[in-house]
């Protein structure tokens, strides 16, 4: 049990390289990004123009936007920089929201760190009412676990092991499904409290 999930967190150190809350103090982790040395960048990636949103609401054009000023401060100080080249952690792992993130509707994706095995990704996702019911029927037979947020629905899974190098890691997963949109977040080692409540006040207030 403990090789398999080694394995797994090996395989997500590579591919992910990064994603976000605050550092951990007494347990190691994994799902991706954070240390390694590179560059810095500050721009922001745009969402996607290959699909209009949903009529009523669109996807935010920045990923400051996505943020509360305070948020947006403690990832800056926390886990920089915002949108780092190197880092290719997808902002979900499972089929059925990788399908719709990469189905053609527009989507901002926003990450947090350097290339390591501390950090966090997060796609911002426009979907209509059809989506949203389909996704909130398939996450808990994936299991997550589903609670009401704000106006619409929040699912998480987490997880905890060990690295083939002894050491230990948390990673976990977050989908928020609400009015014309969907954030999903992976994240490892890197979870700052309140991330995607304050991203769903911050987008649908």
């Amino acid at each position: 049990m403990i090789g398999g999930i080694a394995l797994l967190a090996a395989g997500l150190i590579t591919g992910c390289q990064a994603e976000p809350s605050a550092r951990p103090t007494s347990t190691p982790s994994a799902t991706p990004t954070s240390s390694p040395s590179g560059p810095t960048p500050t721009a922001t990636a745009g969402p996607s123009e290959t699909a209009e949103p949903q009529a009523g609401w669109e996807v935010p054009g920045t990923c400051e936007e996505i943020y509360s000023p305070a948020m947006l401060a403690e990832l800056q100080s926390a886990n920089p920089p915002l949108n780092d080249p190197g880092v290719t952690m997808l902002s979900s792992e499972n089929a059925d929201l990788l399908e719709v993130i990469h189905g053609g509707a527009a989507t901002l994706r926003c990450s947090w760190g350097q290339p390591s095995e501390y950090g966090l990704a997060t796609n911002v996702t426009a979907i209509d009412a059809a989506e949203g019911s389909a996704i909130l029927a398939a996450l808990p037979q994936a299991g997550y676990g589903c609670e009401a947020l704000g106006e619409g629905t929040v699912c998480r899974i987490e997880q905890k092991g060990v690295t083939l190098d002894d050491e230990e890691y948390a990673r976990g997963e977050a989908a928020y499904v609400g009015a014309g949109g969907l954030v999903t977040t992976a994240w490892i080692n890197f979870a700052p409290h309140g991330y995607t409540e304050d991203i769903v006040a911050t987008i649908w207030g």
